[in-house]
């Protein structure tokens, strides 16, 4: 098992970052490829970002590339989403997951966070 718990979501004008944290227990972290996945108000959840063990390896979905950046700490057990140039479509709820394979897809993953809210304002 693996707990995640996230955190660094708040309400921030358009233009404006955040960074989002999500620490993990548990089972060895570095052993786990992590994404961060979104989920908006009547929309299905989305793939956001997702970072290889190692943190070398890193994808993203096209609505965010060149704004938001994925990192680890395998010492401190976190990953984290940096956002900048936030726009009001990114409002969403934002959830962290752990997998035994790197994907975009969220099939493939085996734990979840609860998720933190971000609200970006116009």
């Amino acid at each position: 098992q693996v707990q995640l718990v996230e955190s660094g979501g708040g309400l921030v004008q358009a233009g404006g970052s955040l960074r989002l944290s999500c620490a993990a227990s548990g089972r060895t972290f570095n052993n786990y490829y992590m994404g961060w996945f979104r989920q908006a108000p009547g929309k299905e959840r989305e793939f956001v970002a997702a970072i290889g063990r190692a943190g070398s390896s890193t994808f993203y979905a096209d609505s965010v590339k060149g704004r938001f950046a994925i990192s680890r700490d395998n010492t401190k057990n976190t990953v984290y989403l940096q956002m900048s140039s936030l726009k009001p479509e990114d409002t969403a709820v934002y959830f962290c997951a752990a997998a035994n394979a790197i994907s975009r897809s969220e099939r493939s993953y085996d734990y979840w966070g609860q998720g933190t809210q971000v609200t970006v304002s116009s």
